[in-house]
């Protein structure tokens, strides 16, 4: 045994204790342990991948290992984890109790060796051993013995294709023990000495400490409800608690009006879920980190209510550490139904989906179907999870559906169940969604619904609103909405214009400040620290707490349509697909227990859209005469088809007429001969965008050992659409350049100054010279995949940063002249 403790894990510290790598394979092994005890799997499953987490590792025995480390030589052939793989293979006769085929193994090999985010790279095999060397062999082969000792029964038998299943799910589950069994503050370093079975009794006791700490650990379920007694449960919600589940992975569909408290309804039927054995964490997925954030701070003071003890709670998207709420859950004391995030888990966002209840983007949850680094790892941390997936209609894009169904086929594989939310969902994307998932979609089309696929459905779940229809006014150029405004914040009223470009919206705030009117803006095109000043004031002028008459107007574009809680009396958009304009409407008269109609200054909802007369439509140029740039901001043939149903109706009549004012305005009416080209290259481009996500998306028939790519993510990625350029917008000063609102360049600033705009438009224009002394001064200290993607941006006095282009913080980023 001395010899194999003879092969270290990693470089001791200076003066201090080299652990040997045996001994980290068995630490990693125990923490293994400790995260599949609360599963529900059998004893010999859990044994076999305890086994196989302790030998994720196995190739650092290895004499190319052991001299780089003790001496800085330059490793021979293959990385220590390749290595592992041909140790693996090597002892077959010792490994072959825990499968019958040698094929099966030989993916599970694949699997634990390939724990670095990617399946391990087949060189010659005989290189690999003649650099490993003979008595590294030897070892290597004592070092398994004695492990297998360690966890004695370890088998898996299973069809092959479920055997494929968990080749995907071990890679995450050992990246995760490794993760936490690498971190010296967790295990600090042993000195070579007790035998294999003493130091594991050492090994689980640090285990169970390290897993806890994290926040990794799983607390009991509650059984009290996750609403509280003292809530009125809405229509959805009472359906929410009885609708029947079946055994084994479900599929439910909440379709509701907006503001009828869904997520609350995601969050009962969750419940029952994870009560029921389907699931013992949630993970929610959103379209946009603005919208994962509003869900966070909505969650967050119910979630806790779900267990017993304190539960680990994490956002997850690349900004989180913009959000306040989430700082303050960083650190702060687990108590009973009060949840908190560790430092562990807040440190990276892939960490963040290990949390018991995690909040993010959908992309997060996209990227475990792709072929990029740590897959797997993410893959793991979903699959034990009740998947809730808001706002659904927004991911209806080729790409995007495509991506979504192929993450449905991968949950379910494993067991997984899903929740998903919408208010305008199509019947299509509802069908193709619940096939991917294996079941079949519902035959009716009532709305409101919630549907539990292939198993049942409530279809008489009562109205909230209150409002009553909105009625539909066409307006016929931007000059009418102007007047419009002007005349209603005369009145006092809130009124919003949502525009559907940036450079629209900037022009109709211009003209209305022209006009004396008080007017405010907000779009994307504003730096992170400049759109989250803008978004509070917005919610103060215009959110549910509101004055009932403040006499102002909003311009915005569609950053209003789901992740801010507004609430206008007048209410102007651009013509858009009829998805978009009923998000939009559902801002309007929104909150009618607090501001009824005699406290409004007009006697009843009306949307007014600007949009030229469907019935006109003599060119191509249909929308252009009226729409400038937003124009071409969605599919032409989908903006007449609104069109021809909004006005046809004369009103949005939610929920009742709600369905079949969707259909109509997707895919109703025979289009006008001058349009008919516009459809065509939407269903063309459709099929490319399709296709193009099936490429990408891993193969779920093959094992973890044959998926081919593992690229960074930006290879695949999760979405398609107009390339991003971003900007760090930075100030000049006595000290060099510093970020727009801090007096230091940290992560957190430089985020708060980042901004996007479309890559052709920047791209274009005579950018500032980052080689420029001063520039470079500044980003010093920034990674190398930083300094080529992000571009630093000095902004003078008077805005300027290069001929075209110019910042204000309050109108935001200005192409030409400003």
């Amino acid at each position: 045994m001395m010899g194999v403790l003879d092969w270290p894990g990693k470089s001791a510290p200076e003066g201090g204790i080299e652990h040997p790598a045996f001994y980290h394979m068995i630490d990693v092994g125990a923490v293994a342990e400790c995260l599949l005890a609360p599963l529900d799997l059998p004893a010999e499953r859990k044994a076999l991948y305890a086994l196989a987490a302790a030998l994720h590792d196995l190739g650092k025995i290895s004499a190319s290992f052991r001299d780089m480390l003790r001496e800085g030589k330059r490793q021979g052939a293959g990385r220590h984890w390749e290595v592992t793989e041909v140790w693996l293979r090597d002892f077959d006769d010792l490994l072959s109790g825990i499968a019958g085929d040698v094929f099966d193994r030989r993916d599970f090999y694949a699997a634990i060796a390939g724990h670095h985010g990617r399946p391990p790279i087949q060189e010659e095999f005989g290189k690999m051993r003649v650099a490993a060397g003979k008595e590294a062999q030897a070892d290597a082969r004592e070092a398994t013995e004695a492990l297998m000792s360690l966890w004695p029964g370890a088998r898996f038998d299973l069809p092959w294709e479920e055997v494929a299943a968990q080749t995907w799910w071990l890679p995450g589950l050992i990246a995760v023990a490794d993760w936490l069994g690498s971190n010296p503050v967790f295990f600090p370093p042993v000195a070579a000495g007790p035998d294999a079975e003493g130091y594991l009794g050492q090994a689980r006791a640090k285990a169970a400490r390290t897993v806890r700490l994290a926040g990794l650990d799983l607390p009991d379920l509650s059984q009290i409800p996750v609403i509280p007694d003292d809530w009125t449960l809405r229509p959805m919600q009472l359906a929410a608690q009885d609708i029947a589940l079946p055994e084994g992975p479900a599929l439910a569909l909440i379709e509701d009006e907006t503001g009828s408290g869904k997520t609350e309804a995601a969050l009962i039927l969750a419940q029952r879920m994870m009560q029921a054995g389907k699931g013992r964490g949630l993970f929610f997925a959103l379209p946009t980190m603005a919208t994962a954030n509003a869900m966070f701070d909505r969650a967050a003071d119910l979630v806790g209510r779900l267990y017993d003890g304190a539960p680990s709670l994490a956002l997850a998207h690349g900004r989180a550490g913009m959000s306040a709420r989430f700082r303050e859950l960083i650190r702060a004391p687990r108590g009973p139904a009060q949840p908190a995030c560790t430092d562990w888990l807040a440190d990276d966002r892939r960490r963040a989906l290990l949390a018991n209840v995690g909040v993010g983007t959908v992309d997060q949850a996209l990227l475990s179907a792709l072929p990029v680094r740590h897959a797997m790892l993410r893959h793991f941390a979903l699959s034990r999870k009740i998947l809730i997936v808001d706002e659904v209609h927004e991911m209806g894009d080729p790409y995007m559906a495509e991506e979504l169904c192929h993450l449905l086929r991968l949950h379910r594989r494993m067991g997984g169940s899903a929740i998903l939310m919408t208010a305008t969902m199509p019947v299509d994307l509802r069908a193709k969604l619940c096939d991917a998932f294996g079941c079949a979609p519902p035959e009716s089309r009532a709305y409101p619904a919630l549907t539990v696929a292939g198993h049942a459905q409530v279809t008489d779940v009562a109205s909230v609103n209150t409002r009553g229809p909105v009625r539909v006014a066409r307006l016929p150029a931007p000059e009418a909405a102007l007047d419009l405004l002007q005349d209603s914040v005369a009145q006092g009223a809130a009124a919003l214009w949502v525009r559907n470009a940036v450079d629209d919206a900037i022009e109709a705030v211009r003209m209305l400040r022209a006009r004396g009117v008080r007017a405010d803006l907000l779009h994307a095109r504003f730096a992170l620290c400049d759109r989250m000043r803008h978004e509070r004031n917005v919610l103060e002028t215009y959110g549910k707490d509101r004055r009932d008459r403040p006499g102002r107007v909003l311009v915005a574009t569609q950053v209003v349509e789901s992740s801010l809680d507004l609430d206008f009396d007048v209410m102007v958009s651009d013509l858009a697909p009829i998805p978009a304009l009923v998000q939009r409407a559902g801002r309007l008269w929104r909150h009618m227990d607090r501001r009824p109609a005699a406290h409004r200054p007009c006697s009843a909802p009306l949307l007014h859209v600007v949009s030229p007369d469907p019935g006109q439509v003599s060119d191509p140029l249909w929308l252009r005469h009226v729409l400038d740039r937003g124009a071409f901001t969605y599919p032409l043939d989908q903006q007449w088809r609104a069109a021809r149903a909004l006005f046809s109706a004369g009103q949005i009549d939610a929920p009742a007429g709600l369905r079949d004012l969707i259909e109509e305005g997707l895919s109703g009416g025979d289009l006008p001969e001058p349009l008919k080209r516009a459809e065509a290259d939407r269903i063309g481009q459709g099929f490319a965008r399709t296709d193009h996500a099936r490429q990408n998306l891993i193969d779920l028939t093959a094992s973890y050992r044959q998926i081919k790519g593992f690229a960074d993510d930006a290879d695949f990625p999760t979405r398609l659409g107009v390339e991003q350029h971003v900007l760090v917008l930075a100030r000049g000063t006595e000290h060099g350049l510093l970020p727009l609102d801090a007096d230091a360049w940290t992560v957190d600033s430089r985020q708060r100054s980042e901004i996007s705009a479309a890559a052709r438009r920047v791209n274009a224009l005579p950018l500032p010279d980052q080689t420029a002394p001063e520039i470079m001064a500044a980003k010093k200290d920034w990674p190398d995949w930083m300094q080529a993607r992000l571009t630093m941006c000095p902004v003078a006095a008077d805005g300027t940063i290069c001929e075209g282009l110019s910042y204000d913080r309050e109108i935001g980023l200005i192409f030409g002249l400003s």
